[in-house]
């Protein structure tokens, strides 16, 4: 049986001492959701609130939530994080959150992305009260975890038990030390992750933009085909950002529950940078390049420069991905193209297509 690592052996509550282990990045997401009304995610989504900026208020708040971990959870220790970012997605009745937490060193970040989910849903609960005062806060959790001795951790994706849980309990080994020091890795209980289940179709839309992740400049493209996917009946998760240079990170972040389909948007070009190409390739099992080569030319139809435009398309598994340019007009092209073929597309993958296309 393993013991709780913030309690000595006199039963006493302690800081665990991290001064021995190896310094490494650890990476650490976790979720939530509030669950309110369709009138209210009506609001958000058209930011027609009483109280305007809503999700942008929201991310704030989780970001800065974040980075006072340590003050408002006792045993914690103080980190150096080298990114905080807090994502939105929408349900029928619901809004979804989502935190990445990141840093290098001796612990991990389990806590910091749990409280940036947890101060971005009561800060979104705060900003709907007067439309929805029953507005629940529910199923907070870690989904994934890197780095430390143990590595790579994710959420057991199994049938959840019937009585569901709000927070992780002591035994869930969610802490950043409990994680760490916890001598079984077998005694973390399994719970289903509930967003996808096998019968709904879901995407996921991913971002790269440096500025973007670093809050320089605003995005336009991913909600565009958050709000377009929705419209399809789409269940969507994201838009997920990330620096170029961690594009790989995001596409495996976008790729782990394995949706029907992933869009990207950005990194396509020729800059040094832009590596959006290059890091699906290494995913995918096979391409599509008639679809890649619809969506460029369509695109050059109207603007030459379009022709630059080094996106790829193919399937990782059953999911399909598809690489669009970081520009409005690039993403509008690509869903001019994508519409007429995804009913198609994706019933070939899932094994229900029979028409022979060449």
């Amino acid at each position: 049986m393993s013991e709780l690592s913030h309690v000595d052996h006199e039963g006493r509550a302690r800081m665990v001492d991290v001064s021995a282990k190896s310094e490494t990045t650890r990476i650490a997401v976790a979720a939530g959701e509030l669950r309110t009304t369709a009138e209210v995610v009506a609001l958000v989504r058209a930011d027609d609130m009483p109280k305007a900026d809503v999700l942008a208020t929201a991310r704030i708040a989780g970001i800065a939530g974040a980075k006072k971990t340590a003050e408002l959870i006792p045993l914690c220790h103080q980190l150096a994080l080298s990114s905080v970012r807090v994502e939105f997605g929408f349900t029928d009745t619901a809004i979804t959150i989502e935190a990445t937490a990141k840093t290098k060193g001796p612990t991990g970040v389990e806590m910091e992305a749990l409280t940036a989910v947890a101060v971005a849903g009561l800060t979104l609960h705060d900003m709907v009260k007067a439309v929805d005062p029953a507005a629940t806060l529910t199923d907070v959790r870690l989904l994934t975890k890197e780095g430390g001795k143990r590595g790579h951790w994710e959420r057991p994706a199994e049938a959840a038990s019937e009585e569901s849980e709000i927070l992780p309990s002591a035994d869930d080994e969610l802490s950043s030390d409990d994680a760490d020091d916890a001598d079984d890795a077998q005694d973390t209980p399994e719970y289903a992750e509930p967003e996808f289940d096998g019968e709904e179709r879901s995407a996921v839309v991913l971002v790269a933009s440096t500025g973007v992740a670093a809050g320089t400049r605003i995005d336009t493209t991913g909600p565009a085909l958050v709000d377009w996917l929705a419209g399809l009946g789409f269940s969507v998760r994201g838009p997920l950002v990330y620096a170029d240079a961690e594009i790989e990170i995001g596409l495996s972040d976008a790729l782990r529950f394995e949706p029907s389909l992933v869009i990207s948007t950005g990194g396509t070009g020729a800059s040094p940078t832009d590596g959006t190409p290059e890091a699906t390739l290494a995913v995918l099992d096979r391409e599509l390049p008639g679809v890649a080569e619809a969506i460029r030319q369509r695109g050059t139809a109207k603007f030459p420069l379009a022709a630059l435009s080094r996106g790829v398309a193919g399937l990782a598994g059953r999911s399909v991905i598809v690489n669009l340019p970081g520009s409005l007009g690039g993403v509008e092209d690509g869903m001019a193209v994508l519409e007429p073929l995804l009913d198609h597309l994706l019933a070939q993958v899932a094994g229900g297509g029979s028409h022979d296309n060449g």
